[in-house]
Formats: structure tokens, sequence, C-alpha cells
């Protein structure tokens, strides 16, 4: 019934896009598709929250369409339901944002006929069942959402952008295609069923392992696959990159869970060191990226894939302890990850909204071109600071709950009876440390340039607040950051099905302890309550500002504000983005982007400005993705004579081909 439910749901989304066509620019076609949109989604949502709490059968359906002998497979277990609930609670509110958000849109009738469609796609593959249907929705997500970063067509940046995430996309759709095919074999079961069935080499498994980190961490954004998303995010309508950033990227890695945890069976324990190293570097390197950046919508996706990188690293942690036998910290990094992947969702999502929110506002989304926000926009400025607390992973919002969780599963490595990885995993949290001390200052600096100080342009100073159904939107995920923050437990028990059927184990019940208190391993090791801390923190708060009003003297005193040195009140004397950004660009910036800079001073009499330049490098784009495209001119240049051969050199090449794929073949079997 559930399933039934779920795959309804998701023919609605997909059929929309035929009415969003039809409607074309008619002025309610807006609001009508994104609030049909919200509705199939929250039904959703609510199916995952059923089928995670038992309230209904787990099944699977064969559709009569797909591979002739195969159909479609489509199936609801534990895992598929925790991420239906992020596609579906994420789909949901941001539909709700977009119905105010879309009226601001140029041309509309370029994304409300791909917007429901993407968010249907999403859907079926979480719920397929087969290789192929899993393959084929997938593709269709990254076509329809291609389209979407496409959607303001004229501007180069969305060009670019689109051509390079479809380049990558279709490079991430090869990777899978061949890790399918790897673990299908050679008697081509692609059902999920038989698949599981299946019995694969160590050296089989660490391939297919590799590819699924090509292929779903390059739609995730794991490093050095990444360079995709700083470029669409900011190309992309806001609501389309809050989408993306809090629901997409979860559904790539859903595909990666699905796969190493579960269609692929046991690993060897020296397979883990590479996902815990690349989940930990991308953290640090996508949050020194973020740090630097002055446009906020790119800082945001540079902050995107710092998150994947931390998630990538507990899912790491987790097949170490897997494959170590030892499952109870096995299951506590695995509810991490799965935790930190619900709270991205809402605080990523939020704080996008938010951008589109000032987008709006302003027409700006320069750092240094806002500023005094939180007097003309005060409620979106409240909950932007919401999320920003909440990604910050400060006490007492979701962040820090599921970061906490993530370093109680680094503190267990002593258990692991492997040398190398006692020594490795605490060098990864170390670098994880790192990356969460630069998201607290790289979040500082956008909060405090963008939203604080005094007015930088004319356009932040005539700034007004956004419509209310982006209020509302915004405020549902601020609600979502404080309650999952307060009541971890009951999180981490309701998606406890997912995590035992991947890993056969799972937390200790949450909601049996004193106080809904937090207590991941046992109470002697760690413990943490969210209601206490924010107990604490409402009531210390409250007495300070008692205690000012009622002890401090109430004679007004009027001064002059500290001016720094500086009598002139132009709000260029304030800290900019690059001025917040200095020390770590100085520190970190000189090696991971060869930053430096550069400051002409006029000489004496001359009347010019003086000016300082900053300049930074991407490496990983310019020796890796350059250095990639420049091969492959250079070898199509060459090739460039295939297409004037003759007819006997044709036929000679189709059979060397023929030739070479039957010996392949045979070597195969």
């Amino acid at each position: 019934m559930l399933l039934d439910v779920a795959i309804s749901c998701a023919a609605f989304l997909l059929l929309l896009a035929v009415p969003a066509v039809a409607l074309g620019s008619r002025p309610f076609a807006s609001s009508l598709i994104y609030a049909l949109s919200v509705i199939p989604l929250a039904i959703v949502a609510v199916v995952g929250v059923s089928a995670l709490l038992g309230v209904g059968e787990m099944t699977t359906a064969v559709l009569p369409v797909g591979l002739p002998w195969l159909g479609s497979h489509l199936s609801l277990d534990a895992l598929s339901a925790f991420f239906l609930v992020v596609v579906g609670l994420g789909g949901a509110v941001t539909g709700v944002y977009a119905i105010g958000y879309g009226r601001h849109e140029h041309e509309p009738w370029r994304v409300l006929p791909f917007y429901p469609a993407f968010l249907g796609a999403m859907v079926i593959v979480v719920l397929a069942d087969d290789a192929s249907t899993f393959l084929l929705s997938w593709e269709v997500m990254s076509l329809l959402s291609w389209a979407l970063v496409l959607a303001h067509h004229r501007e180069s940046e969305a060009q670019k952008a689109a051509y390079v995430y479809l380049v990558m996309a279709g490079f991430g759709t090869m990777a899978l295609l061949l890790a399918f095919g790897l673990l299908a074999g050679g008697e081509g079961g692609y059902a999920f069923e038989a698949i599981r069935a299946g019995k694969r080499s160590p050296l089989a498994a660490t391939a297919i392992l590799a590819l699924m980190l090509i292929g779903a961490g390059s739609k995730a954004g794991l490093a050095p696959l990444h360079v995709w998303l700083p470029l669409a995010h900011p190309a992309a309508p806001s609501h389309v990159s809050a989408l993306m950033s809090g629901v997409m990227t979860k559904v790539a890695l859903y595909g990666f869970i699905r796969v190493v945890f579960d269609l692929l069976g046991p690993l060897e324990w020296w397979t883990s060191p590479a996902v815990i190293l690349l989940g930990s570097t991308t953290a640090v390197l996508g949050i020194v990226y973020a740090m630097m950046e002055s446009d906020i919508k790119k800082a945001l996706a540079y902050s995107t894939i710092e998150n994947i990188g931390v998630i990538f690293a507990a899912l790491g942690l987790a097949l170490a302890f897997k494959a170590s036998g030892l499952t109870a910290p096995a299951a506590l990094a695995f509810s991490a990850a799965l935790f930190h992947i619900f709270n991205h969702m809402a605080f990523k999502s939020l704080l996008f909204m938010g951008a589109g929110a000032v987008l709006n506002a302003t027409g700006r989304r320069d750092l240094d071109g806002l500023g005094g926000l939180i007097g003309r926009m005060p409620v979106t400025s409240f909950l932007v600071l919401v999320g920003v607390t909440a990604i910050s992973a400060l006490p007492p919002l979701n962040g820090f709950a599921s970061e906490w969780l993530v370093f109680q599963s680094v503190l267990k490595s002593p258990e692991l009876p492997q040398i190398g990885l006692q020594i490795l995993i605490p060098a990864a949290g170390g670098l994880l440390a790192l990356a969460a001390a630069l998201v607290a200052a790289a979040f500082v600096r956008i909060y405090g340039v963008g939203f604080l100080g005094r007015p930088r342009s004319e356009a932040a100073r005539q700034a007004k607040e956004v419509d209310r159904f982006s209020l509302t939107a915004m405020a549902l995920l601020a609600a979502i950051c404080v309650l999952a923050g307060i009541f971890p437990g009951l999180v981490l028990d309701t998606m406890a099905p997912a995590v035992h059927a991947m890993l056969g184990s799972q937390l200790p019940l949450q909601a049996e302890q004193p106080w809904l208190t937090l207590v991941p391993i046992t109470e002697s090791r760690s413990t943490y309550n969210g209601l206490l801390v924010m107990v604490f923190i409402a009531v210390s708060a409250s007495a300070a500002a008692w205690m000012v009003h009622r002890l401090a003297s109430r004679r007004l005193r009027r001064a002059p504000a500290w001016d720094c040195g500086f009598p002139n009140a132009d709000p260029a004397t304030q800290y900019g983005a690059g001025s917040f950004a200095q020390p770590v660009r100085r520190v970190l910036g000189t090696i991971l982007m060869r930053a430096h800079e550069e400051v002409k001073m006029p000489p004496p009499g001359d009347p010019s400005p003086a000016r300082h330049t900053v300049h930074t490098r991407d490496l990983i784009w310019e020796e890796i993705y350059l250095r990639i495209a420049s091969t492959v001119n250079v070898i199509a240049t060459r090739m460039n004579h295939l297409q004037f051969l003759t007819i006997r050199r044709y036929l000679s090449l189709v059979l060397f081909s023929l030739v070479s794929l039957l010996l392949v073949l045979a070597l195969w079997n």
C-alpha cells in the first residue's frame, strides 16, 4: 500500500510536466504548478516516516515497462523510506518557497516543465529495485537538473555551468553503468535481489567501490569531482539550488549507500581508508574555497562540498568498523552519516532560500555589495541566522548533534585491530576538526558582512522583506533545525530501521533515556542533551539581560562609537569579505589555491588610487580538467583523419573492433 502511494506520487509529479508546458507563461502557472508539486511530495515524506515507524508493509512491485525480460522493479525498504523523507520533506518545503520566489522569475516557463519531473525522477531513483530502472531514472534526474541549471540560458555563466555539469553527469553515469555491469556479472542479473545473491572477488568488489566513488561522488560533490557544483548552484534559480544542494546530492549518497552497504556484500578493511581520506580532504578543501568566495551562492555551494566530505568520512568509518566486525561503532558512524544527511537537507536548503530572498530583495549576491540587511529584512535575517548557527555546528541545533556523533565514532578507532586505521582515523578526525573550525569562521564572515554593519550599496539600503511563502518555507526549515537539535534521539530512533537494514545492528533506543539524553555508546563515555543545553542557554541569556537592565545605571550617556581610527562613517571602512578571509587565505590559500596579493602604489605626485589585488587559482580545475580537455583535443585532432578512410579500411577497422570485443568477452568468461 505504501509503495503504491509513493509510485502514484512520483507518476503525478512526472505527468505534472505536461500541464506545465500547456500553461506556458500564463500568470497563474507558476503558483499553480509549484503548489501542486507540494502535495505529492508531502505525501511521499509521510510514506517514508510511516514505513520507518512500521506502519504498513514494505513491498515490491514490478511495472510492465523497461527491459522486456525484466520490467521495472520498485521496492520500499527502510533505507529507501529514510531517503523518501529527505526527498519528500525537502521538495515539499522548497515548493512552498517556490510559490513566492517563482513570481520573480522573468521566464518561469523555462523552469516549470522540468521542476516537478525532476522531483519525480528523484523519487523513482530511491524506489528503484533493479539496475535498469535505477540508471534510467538517474539519467532522467541528471538531464532535468541540467535543464534547470540552463534556465537563465542567455547568461554566459549559466551556459558554462550547464556544459560542465552535463559533461560531469555523463562521466558519472558511465562509471555507474560499469559498476552495475560488474555487479550483474556474466549472468546479467540486473534485479537487486539477484545482485545481492552474487559472489565477487575482493578485486572486483574494490573496483565496484572505486566506480561508485566516481559515479555517485561526482553527483554528490566529492573532490576532485566537485567542479560542476560551484558553477551550477549560482547559475540556477535559488529554489533549484536549494533542491540540488539539499536534496539531489542526498540522492547521490543514497546510490552510494545502496550499492556499497547493500548490494556489494562484504568489503575488506583496506578499502575504507580511501573513503575516509577522500571525505576528510574534501571537507577541508570545500570550506577553504568557501572562505575565499565573495559570491554568497557560490560560497554556499562550496560549503555543500564540505558537508558531503563529512558524510563520506562517516560512511568510510562505518565501512572500517563493519569490516572488522565492530557492529556497535559501525552503527554509530552510519547513524551519524544518515543524521547529517537529514540535517544538511534542512539547513543548506534554508541557507539557499535565504540567499534567494536576498537576491530578490537587492538584486545582488556579492557580499561586498550587501550589509545592513538585519534592519531591513529582520525575519529573513533571523531565519538565516538559525541556518548559519546550525551549519556551524553550534549547540543546541541539529548540525552540532550529527557532527558530534561523527567525532564520537572517530574516538572509537582504537578498538580497530589494524594499526594503520588506528593512525589514519585520528588524522582524518583532525582534518574534520579543522574543517569544523573553518566552517564557523566562514559563516561568521557570510552573516557578518552580508547582514550586519551598514549597507554597502544602494540596493542593500533599499531592501525590503520578502513574501510570506518564502518566509513560511524558511521558518519550517528553521524549526526542523531547532527540533532535530533539541531532540536528536527521536530522529535517530526513527531512522534506526535503515541503519539496522544495512548493518544488522543499530544504536540503543534513545527514547528510553531520561530527559531525552542522547547516549550513542554508553553513559560513562559520552552523552549529550540538546534540551538541557537549550534551557541553559535561554536561562543564562535571560538572567544576563535581566541583571543588566536591573543593576545597570539608568543614566543616559551619549558618546561617539569607536571608529577604529577612521572617523569617516563610510561603509567602505567596514571589514569586507576579503578582510575576513585574509588570515585563512595567507595560511591555507597559499598552499591550496596558490593565493598571492599584489599591491600597486602610485609614485609621489600621482593622484591615481592604490590597488590591492588578490589572485587565486583553482588547481584542480587547471591541473586536472584543463589538462584532460587539452589532451582530448589533441587526440581528437590527430584522429580526425579517420573520417577520410576508404571503404576497405573502414571494414578492416570494424573487423578489428569486433574481434577485440569477442576476445575480451572470451577472456572474461
